[in-house]
């Protein structure tokens, strides 16, 4: 059974850090790229991040390049996502799934599985 389990979230304030753990199962991380999205309140889904499985290239979302930084621990079966300077406006949900491997685009950024994690809590308080 395939499984994706976020955490880390958290409470912090503007310019602190949170790293996000997306904990999988039931797949190998050797055959799919992962993919962060993130849903704030009243607003859409949008793709935040990516990472392949065939030559672990990284993409971002332009308002976090630079901040944010996605890595994945194969042995561990875990991807992360490491959030620094954060800001009052990456408070959302955020959620993790499997995507295709052409995920450069992160405004079509497509679970395989066509739905997303459960999803972990960040609010950046000003």
């Amino acid at each position: 059974q395939v499984q994706l389990v976020e955490s880390g979230g958290g409470l912090v304030q503007s310019g602190g850090s949170l790293r996000l753990s997306c904990a999988v199962s039931g797949f190998s991380l050797d055959d799919y790229a992962i993919g962060w999205s993130r849903q704030a309140p009243g607003k859409g889904r949008e793709g935040v991040s990516c990472i392949t499985s065939y030559d672990n290239s990284t993409y971002y979302l332009d308002s976090v390049k630079g901040r944010f930084t996605i890595s994945r621990d194969n042995a561990k079966n875990t991807v992360y996502l490491q959030m620094n300077s954060l800001k009052p406006e990456d408070t959302a949900v955020y959620y993790c799934a499997r995507v295709f491997e052409d995920c450069a685009d992160l405004r079509v950024l497509d679970p395989v599985d066509k739905q997303w994690g459960q999803g972990t809590q960040v609010t950046v308080s000003s």
